[in-house]
């Protein structure tokens, strides 16, 4: 008997490290699980030299709340966050530091409201065309999102400017 527990002690040590990596596979946390997410990125089509301007919906499924405060891309020479708002019926379009994603909420950039714009467009855009944005968060997480170059919105992208 005490050769079988013993011989069952041994088989449960040996068996031990091709059970933990299994385990922490399972476990590990994909990459930027922690971050906010962009959905139906889109963009207006653009001349080469003018600004085009960049719409979609961050979604941020944390307990945390974060903040865009940045995107890069190669197709402009700078990007920019801007938010456009009216007073006495007047449209004023004003570059913003950030753009507060809350938790377990969205933000939507939409025409009318916030929005990126690409400076300096190093070439057009064309409809049907599709150019990468890396959106970066005050978090300090940076998160890929591919922009769709588009006449108009994606049928599900909607109008609300900030929902919770």
């Amino acid at each position: 008997m005490r050769h079988i527990l013993i011989l069952m002690a041994g088989l449960a040590v040996a068996t031990a490290p091709l059970q933990a990596p299994a385990a922490a596979q399972v476990a590990k946390p994909t990459l930027n699980s922690a971050a906010p997410r962009a959905e139906q990125a889109w963009s207006r089509p653009a001349a080469q030299g003018g600004a085009g301007a960049g719409f979609m919906r961050l979604v941020n499924a944390t307990a945390r709340p974060d903040a865009l405060v940045g995107a890069e891309t190669g197709i402009a020479r700078e990007t920019q966050i801007h938010r456009t708002t009216v007073t006495d019926g007047v449209a004023s379009m004003q570059r913003q530091a950030a753009a507060s994603v809350p938790a377990g909420g969205q933000l939507v950039f939409a025409p009318g409201g916030y929005h990126l714009m690409f400076m300096g467009l190093k070439r057009p855009l064309k409809a049907g065309e599709r150019f990468p944005v890396t959106l970066v968060f005050s978090s300090g997480a940076r998160v890929k999102a591919e922009f769709v170059v588009a006449v108009a919105p994606p049928a599900a992208a909607g109008h609300d400017h900030h929902a919770h």
